[in-house]
């Protein structure tokens, strides 16, 4: 069957002789198109950018394991059983030859293969004379190979904060012969890459909504978070008020909150994932599947709970209207450790009336997201603005409105961490906070009495298994690269 993502060359990416071709890929959806196919218009290149995201909600990507990752390893979630699916995540089991989560490297530099093939496509065009616009897919393909690039280095680099001068990925800008084997680039590289590629992006993107693709305020909310990560506060800053004092975005009153779920492109929503019934829906292997509750619906396995730390935090204040996306789980009648994001709601709305409750959107990035950074950021400064970073972080916290009202003498990096681990459970981003400020990350283990040998119970970003291996297989197709395996692998 003809699929829509052409494969990258077995020199870069996994040998994909062992690669059967009934997979995610084999349901084209209706609007995408080969980048490979020769494009004439700017129509043609935005069905080419469909395709780009609809490969972006692969299982191996956002669709599912990109964000299980980022919970598994974070501390939030725990296990009620082992051997359920993905709890090689949570245990940290993986090496070169095995669980090795290859399928984030084969994906991911999919997505980088298309926006490269396009570029270069609309680059022919431009240069042969074409009346047509391609502003705009230009855009899109930057900012879309700069966020698949800065997925990419945080898997398999260590954090820029940590040691840049160490391997990241091959930085791969243009299409490959079959026979090119590329190597790792430094972290460095990589981020210059990505923030060369965010400020290529950012000109040719409207400032309007633009429900299901990206507009210059997520292109910039983008550049926030790549920019926290660097430390470079001052531009993370600027970049995420940029986003925030435009007006075009609110955040989810208390009484919106829980109900936010079961709406697509929301008032928050900066940048989402379309996720159609029957194109991109995992269903029983979705994201809502390996959350919910154990047998809440046929073939659900309770795959991860939340862990004894997160229940704390969030009980805090019984009236958190967090509380509103959690169930019980299958611990007893009473832990509310289940989380329902990505079926809607608690009772299975899905997030658009959708006769399948599975096809919800992904939200890659909220505008709640963007006022922590700020917050963080504005703490950071080289003069820190308490002042500034106490408001932005106050306007996430009062979702627990019986706390205290942060202000300048009370905001602190950790507070504006814990909110984000209560605002974005179960959303992808908690393990990358914890590596890139190097804090500890506890595993709640003793939960169900799991044992794991493959981890200590307390880790920090020092722990050699927090960036994945180079998997056998691509180092069998790629030799060279066998010189450049992370370290302890």
């Amino acid at each position: 069957m003809k699929t829509y993502i052409k494969i990258v060359s077995c020199a870069l990416l996994l040998a994909i002789s062992s690669t059967s071709c009934k997979d995610f890929l084999d349901v084209p959806p209706t609007n995408a198109n080969d980048a490979d196919r020769a494009i004439q218009t700017a129509n043609d290149a935005q069905i080419v950018i469909n395709g780009i995201q609809r490969q972006m909600t692969n299982s191996a990507y956002y669709g599912r394991n990109f964000i299980v990752y980022g919970e598994a390893k974070g501390g939030d979630v725990t296990l009620f059983s082992q051997g359920r699916g993905l709890d090689a995540l949570y245990t940290f089991n993986h090496n070169p030859q095995a669980n090795n989560f290859a399928g984030f490297w084969t994906t991911i530099y999919n997505v980088i293969y298309q926006a490269n093939n396009l570029l270069e496509n609309i680059q022919k065009l431009e240069t042969a004379g074409t009346t047509e616009n391609f502003a705009l897919a230009k855009s899109e393909a930057h900012t879309l190979r700069a966020l698949a690039y800065f997925d990419l280095v945080r898997l398999y680099g260590k954090q820029f904060t940590d040691d840049k001068s160490a391997f990241g990925v091959p930085n791969i800008v243009k299409t490959l012969a079959y026979n090119e084997t590329p190597l790792r680039a430094t972290v460095e590289e990589n981020y210059n890459q990505i923030v060369a590629d965010l400020k290529a992006g950012e000109a040719g993107l409207p400032k309007t909504k633009r429900d299901g693709y990206l507009n210059y305020y997520a292109n910039k909310a983008l550049q926030a978070r790549v920019y926290l990560s660097m430390a470079q506060y001052t531009e993370a800053l600027a970049a995420a008020e940029d986003v925030i004092n435009s007006g075009l975005y609110s955040l989810y009153s208390n009484a919106q909150w829980v109900n936010s779920w079961q709406t697509q492109f929301g008032s928050e929503s900066l940048y989402e994932l379309v996720i159609e019934q029957n194109q991109a829906d995992l269903a029983r292997a979705s994201l809502g599947f390996y959350f919910m509750r154990r047998g809440h619906q046929t073939g659900a396995l309770g795959n991860f709970l939340a862990s004894t730390s997160f229940l704390n935090a969030l009980r805090q204040d019984m009236s958190d209207v967090r509380w509103g996306v959690m169930a019980r789980d299958e611990s007893s009648a009473s832990r509310l450790g289940s989380c329902y994001k990505y079926l809607g709601s608690t009772t299975f709305s899905g997030d658009k009336g959708s006769s399948n409750y599975t096809a919800v959107n992904i939200k890659v990035v909220r505008l709640s997201e963007v006022y922590l950074i700020a917050a963080e950021a504005a703490l950071k400064l080289p003069t820190p603005d308490r002042v500034k970073a106490a408001n932005y972080t106050q306007q996430i916290h009062r979702r627990s409105p019986n706390l205290p009202a942060v202000d300048a003498t009370t905001v602190s990096e950790d507070l504006i961490l814990s909110e984000k681990s209560k605002e974005f459970f179960q959303e992808g981003i908690r393990f990358f906070d914890m590596v890139r400020l190097n804090k500890p990350i506890t595993f709640d283990d003793a939960f169900a009495g799991i044992s794991v040998p493959t981890r200590e119970t307390t880790i920090d970003r020092t722990f050699f298994k927090t960036i994945l291996p180079i998997s056998q297989d691509e180092i069998n197709a790629n030799p060279g690269i066998a010189a450049q395996q992370n370290p302890g692998y």
